[in-house]
C-alpha cells in the first residue's frame, strides 16, 4: 500500500488521461462520423438537443479533462452530462444499469466526480498555468526536500 500511497498522484494523473480520452472519443465518434460512429446510428443536426449538445460536452469536456485545464470544473460538467444521460434516456427504460443499458453513462457519470473531487493528479497542463500565474504575483513556486 506504501508504493500505491506514494505514487497516488500519478495513478490519478493516468486515470484522469484514460477517462478523458475514452470520453472525448465518443464526443468525436458522434460529431464527426468517425471510431465507428455515434451509438445512435446517426450523426446529430447542429444544435441538435441533446445528442449534438452532449457530444459537444464529450469532446471538449473529455478533451480538457485529459489535458488537465479546468479539470475540476470541466469534470463535473462532464459527470452531469452523463448523470442527465442515465436518468433521461436509461433509467425510463429499466432500474438497473445492466437492464437498460446505461453501464457506460453510469460509470462516466461517477469517474468524472471522483475527477472533479480528488483533483487532476499529476501531469496537468493547468498546473503549469498556476504556477506561471504566482510567479506573476511575485509569490513564487514553494519547493521542499523530499
Amino acid at each position: 500500500m506504501e508504493l500505491l500511497d506514494r505514487y497516488r498522484d500519478h495513478v490519478l494523473g493516468l486515470y484522469r488521461i484514460v477517462v478523458g480520452l475514452l470520453f472525448a472519443c465518443h464526443g468525436a465518434a458522434t460529431l464527426f462520423d468517425v471510431l465507428g460512429g455515434p451509438h445512435g446510428g446517426q450523426v446529430p443536426g447542429v444544435g441538435q438537443w441533446p445528442a449534438w449538445w452532449a457530444a459537444v460536452i464529450q469532446l471538449v469536456g473529455g478533451g480538457l479533462v485529459m489535458l488537465g485545464v479546468g479539470t475540476r470544473v470541466a469534470a463535473l460538467l462532464c459527470s452531469g452530462s452523463m448523470a442527465y444521460a442515465y436518468f433521461v434516456k436509461h433509467q425510463t427504460e429499466a432500474l438497473f444499469p445492466i437492464q437498460n443499458g446505461g453501464e457506460a453513462a453510469a460509470m462516466f457519470c461517477w469517474a468524472f466526480l471522483l475527477v472533479a473531487a480528488l483533483g487532476p493528479g499529476a501531469w496537468a497542463l493547468g498546473s503549469l498555468f498556476e504556477r506561471t500565474d504566482r510567479a506573476g504575483r511575485g509569490e513564487g513556486v514553494r519547493v521542499t526536500a523530499a
